[in-house]
């Protein structure tokens, strides 16, 4: 069985996540972050042995095109609705 979270340990990783919590919802939190460490207690408790790791229930293949130099927009109509541009190239402003 995992280990009960704490309050303490729900107001640091709030604290670390630079989130505030009022105290309903670190209790919350806490009950939430206990079920979830119950529910990895549970899965490591499995025999796997022999079951490959996937990432997705089917078999996918990735279908792209061909990575070949094609040609591309002139740069007087790739710039053609910019705001600004400066030598051949888009001016952005300073943030």
């Amino acid at each position: 069985m995992a280990a009960v979270i704490d309050e303490g340990t729900v107001r640091h990783v709030a604290r670390l996540a630079r989130l505030h919590l009022e105290p309903d919802e670190q209790e919350r939190m806490r009950e939430e972050l206990s079920a979830i460490l119950e529910h990895v207690d549970r899965i490591q408790a499995l025999d796997l042995e022999g079951v490959p790791p996937t990432t997705h229930v089917e078999e996918m293949e990735n279908v792209l095109r061909d990575d070949e130099p094609r040609p591309s927009l002139p740069p007087e109509e790739a710039l053609r609705e910019a705001p600004e541009a400066v030598d051949g190239s888009f001016a952005v402003g300073r943030m």
